[in-house]
């Protein structure tokens, strides 16, 4: 058994990034035509583009503030002239802020937090699932973290926006269910990326005591499981919130 997403095509926000990279390949690999979003890191998202086609499946690269609505537009309309609608829709981009304590955190880092999580998960759907409900398929994955159950000190920017993707995505499951769209989420943890490799910092003794697998996450683990949730292996599972981080964090019932 393999994950086959050939003809479809995958739309990844933040592709350049750290994990949005191994997203990014790992959706190529499975043989889906790969939309590259990108904010500011135009060199490595061109260089994601020429590795992904490498792969025998079509990639290009889109610029976007995602927190903006006519930049999303713009977006939508250019991803579906060159490629076609998208009909996977991975919702990894976020802005980063330094961690404080609450009664230090500047008001603008809260405002931040929250347009890169929730406002993009809104208009990103805005835009893209009118043509999931058409075709009466699509997989959306929203990319939230192990700090939105942790909620530990100098978190609170961060935790309290992907929290409120939670809602956002909760919502969203029973919305496009009806359309044979489901909507989920993958939550690293501290996870090994490309900079941890280059910079050797890849074991965090102290973080990997708290892991109950005793160590650190690969990015890939990241993109598998984001590929899993988009294929029809997955088809019958909705609004939920998968954490990738070897139990550090485990979900309630």
């Amino acid at each position: 058994m393999r994950i086959d997403l050939a003809g479809h095509v995958a739309l990844v926000t933040g592709a350049a990034g750290e994990l949005g990279r191994a997203i990014a390949r790992t959706l190529g690999r499975c043989g889906a035509d790969v939309a590259i979003h990108y904010h500011r890191s135009a060199g490595k998202a061109r260089a994601l583009r020429a590795e992904i086609r490498e792969l025998g499946v079509r990639a290009e690269t889109y610029q976007a503030d995602v927190t903006k609505p006519a930049a999303v537009k713009r977006m939508q309309r250019a991803v579906a002239a060159q490629l076609g609608d998208p009909d996977i829709l991975v919702l990894n981009a976020v802005s980063r802020v330094s961690w404080k304590p609450l009664l230090k955190q500047p008001a603008a880092d809260y405002a931040n937090q929250f347009g890169t999580c929730v406002l993009q998960a809104v208009l990103m759907t805005q835009a893209f699932a009118p043509a999931m409900i058409g075709k009466r398929w699509g997989r959306i994955v929203a990319i939230n973290t192990e700090c939105a159950m942790t909620c530990l000190p100098n978190e609170s920017a961060y935790a309290s926006a992907k929290r409120g993707l939670d809602g956002v995505v909760r919502v969203l499951a029973k919305e496009l269910g009806p359309h044979q769209i489901t909507v989920n989420q993958v939550a690293p943890g501290w996870t090994i990326s490309d900079r941890d490799r280059a910079a050797g910092t890849e074991r965090q003794p102290k973080y990997e005591k708290t892991v109950p697998l005793g160590r650190r996450g690969e990015d890939q683990d990241i993109g598998n499981a984001v590929a899993f949730l988009a294929s029809d292996l997955a088809r019958f599972i909705s609004g939920a919130y998968l954490p990738v981080c070897g139990g550090r964090v485990m979900a309630g019932i």
